[in-house]
C-alpha cells in the first residue's frame, strides 16, 4: 500500500489546519484546527470529518493556536480513542486555549438559541463546552524537542523548535514501510529568527517531503528594530496628545511580545511612564505558562526571569481580570496603553474599548497582528470611515497605525530560505495561506526549480 497524505483542512486558507497521513498500518492526524467562517459554515465544517475518527492511531498537534488545535474536543466527542502528542508547553497552553474556545462557543450558541426561540427555530448545540475543552487535554502526551517517540507501528515522531510560539514544533514523521523509509516534515506554522523570547526555528535533517505554511508567502517583514522604533513613535505621539493607545492583541504570544517591548522602551526611557493595562484574563494566565516553561524560552529571557527581572512584570503594568476593572478603564481619561483581546476585534473586551475610544481623534488603535478579511480588525486596518461595533455604527476618528514587524510568522524570504535548506526534496506542499499569498510563494519556488505543489481541500497525494 502506498503512503498517502490527505489535506483535510487549512489549504488555500489560513484556518482549520488538519492533514491525514495514511500508511499500510496507521492513520496519523497532523493538527486538528478549527475552521473560521460564517456561523453555518463554521458548524458544518468543524462537525464533519472525511475519515473515521475512532480509527486514528495518533493525533499530533504542532502548537496551541486554535486554528491548529481547536477541534481536538470535537474529535473526542466523536469517538477519538488514541493519544494526542504535543510538546509539554503546548499541552499546558491548550488547557487554557481549548477551555476559552469552548466558552466562546457556549456564549455564541446561547445567543443564537435566544434568536431561534423567537423565530420558532430548533435549538443548536455548541461544538463543545468550556468543560469539554479543558478536559480534552487529559489525552495529550508531552514530548520534548529532539525526542524520538514511536506513535504507531510504522511511524516515529520527533519535534524540533518551530520558533513560532511557546512550545511550537516542526513535526517530523519517519515512516518505515517494508524495505523503504520516508521522512516527512511539517512546518506549519514557522517562526522567525532574531525575535525576542524564543529561539528561532530549527531545520531537521534529511527530509524527503516538506509541508510548509504560506501566511506571508508574498510579503516581507521589516526588521524587528524598525518595528520597535515605530512602536515607540506611535506611543509618544498619542501620549503627547493626551490620548490612549488601544492595542487589539492575541492572548497567546503577541500580548507577551508587546509587553516585552514595552518593558524595554520603559527601561530605555524612550516612552513616558504611563499606566499599561493587560485587559485579558486569558492573556494573564498564558503569561504565567510562559514563566512556568523556562526551557522553551531563549537564554536572555530565561536569565531575566531567574534574576527576578522578568520582562513580563514591571511597575507600570496592571492586570485586569474582572469586568468591573475593565469598565473602569473607559471612565479613566488619563493617557494610557490598553492591550486587550481579541486580535481581530471580533470578540472580547477589545470591543468595549473600541466602542468607547474609537471616535476620539486623540486616541490610536494600534494593529500589531494578522487580521482576516472582513473582520472588524481588518475594517479598522483599512481605515473605513464608519465601523459597526455591537451592531451600532461608529465614526473612526482615532488614528490607526499598523506594525507588521511583530509578526511571528516567517515572511517570504524566511520561508524561501527554509525550503532551500533541502536541495533534494521530492516535493514541497504549500498550505495555510490565502490564495494570493500561497500563489505568490508557489511562483517564487517554481522560478527556482523547486518541486512544489498546491493541494486543494480533501486532496490525497501519494508519497514515496
Amino acid at each position: 500500500m502506498a503512503i498517502k497524505l490527505k489535506f483535510c483542512g487549512g489549504v488555500r486558507t489560513v484556518t482549520g489546519s488538519s492533514h491525514l497521513l495514511v500508511t499500510e498500518k496507521s492513520l496519523i492526524l497532523i493538527d486538528a484546527g478549527i475552521f473560521y467562517g460564517h456561523r453555518e459554515e463554521f458548524y458544518s465544517v468543524n462537525s464533519s470529518f472525511s475519515y473515521k475518527v475512532h480509527k486514528l492511531n495518533a493525533v499530533v498537534v504542532s502548537h496551541a493556536h486554535i486554528d491548529h488545535c481547536g477541534n481536538v474536543p470535537s474529535l473526542i466527542k466523536r469517538g477519538l480513542r488514541c493519544r494526542i502528542f504535543s510538546t509539554s508547553a503546548t499541552r499546558s497552553l491548550c488547557r487554557l486555549m481549548l477551555a476559552d474556545s469552548g466558552k466562546i462557543q457556549e456564549e455564541d450558541i446561547n445567543y443564537l438559541n435566544k434568536v431561534n426561540k423567537k423565530l420558532g427555530l430548533p435549538f443548536r448545540q455548541a461544538l463543545y463546552t468550556k468543560k469539554e475543552g479543558e478536559k480534552s487535554v487529559k489525552k495529550f502526551r508531552g514530548i520534548a524537542y529532539g525526542q524520538k517517540f514511536k506513535i504507531a507501528k510504522d511511524v516515529t515522531l520527533t519535534f524540533v523548535n518551530a520558533g513560532h510560539i511557546l512550545g511550537s514544533a516542526v513535526v517530523v514523521l519517519d515512516i518505515i514501510e517494508k524495505n523503504k523509509s520516508l521522512r516527512l516534515g511539517y512546518a506549519v506554522d514557522l517562526g522567525r529568527s532574531g525575535l525576542p523570547i524564543l529561539d528561532g526555528p530549527v531545520a531537521p535533517d534529511g527530509l524527503d517531503y516538506l509541508v510548509i505554511e504560506t501566511t506571508y508567502g508574498g510579503r516581507f517583514h521589516p526588521p524587528i528594530v524598525d518595528a520597535k522604533e515605530q512602536f515607540k513613535n506611535v506611543i509618544n505621539r498619542t501620549i503627547e496628545a493626551r490620548g490612549k493607545v488601544i492595542i487589539p492583541s492575541f492572548a497567546l504570544e503577541r500580548t507577551q511580545e508587546v509587553i516585552y517591548f514595552l518593558n524595554e522602551l520603559l527601561k530605555e526611557k524612550a516612552i513616558p511612564s504611563v499606566p499599561i493595562y493587560v485587559d485579558s484574563p486569558l492573556a494573564i494566565d498564558i503569561t504565567e505558562v510562559f514563566k512556568d516553561n523556562l526551557a522553551f524560552l531563549d537564554e536572555k529571557t530565561r536569565t531575566l526571569i531567574r534574576m527576578k527581572q522578568s520582562p513580563f512584570e514591571f511597575l507600570n503594568l496592571k492586570r485586569t481580570r474582572s469586568r468591573r476593572e475593565s469598565k473602569v478603564l473607559n471612565e479613566d481619561k488619563r493617557p494610557m496603553i490598553i492591550i486587550a483581546g481579541s486580535g481581530m476585534c471580533e470578540s472580547g473586551r477589545i470591543l468595549h474599548h473600541l466602542k468607547n475610544n474609537i471616535e476620539d481623534s486623540r486616541n490610536t488603535v494600534l494593529i500589531v497582528g494578522y487580521t482576516a478579511k472582513d473582520t472588524l480588525g481588518d475594517r479598522i486596518r483599512r481605515k473605513e470611515r464608519f465601523v459597526k461595533i455591537f451592531g451600532i455604527e461608529h465614526q473612526l476618528n482615532a488614528n490607526v497605525e499598523v506594525i507588521a514587524g511583530f509578526s511571528v510568522h516567517a515572511d517570504s524570504n524566511e520561508l524561501f530560505n527554509y525550503v532551500k535548506k533541502y536541495p533534494d526534496l521530492k516535493r514541497v506542499f504549500l498550505v495555510h495561506g490565502d490564495e494570493d499569498q500561497s500563489q505568490a510563494f508557489y511562483n517564487r519556488l517554481i522560478n527556482d526549480n523547486v518541486p512544489v505543489y498546491r493541494p486543494v481541500q480533501d486532496e490525497e497525494v501519494v508519497l514515496g
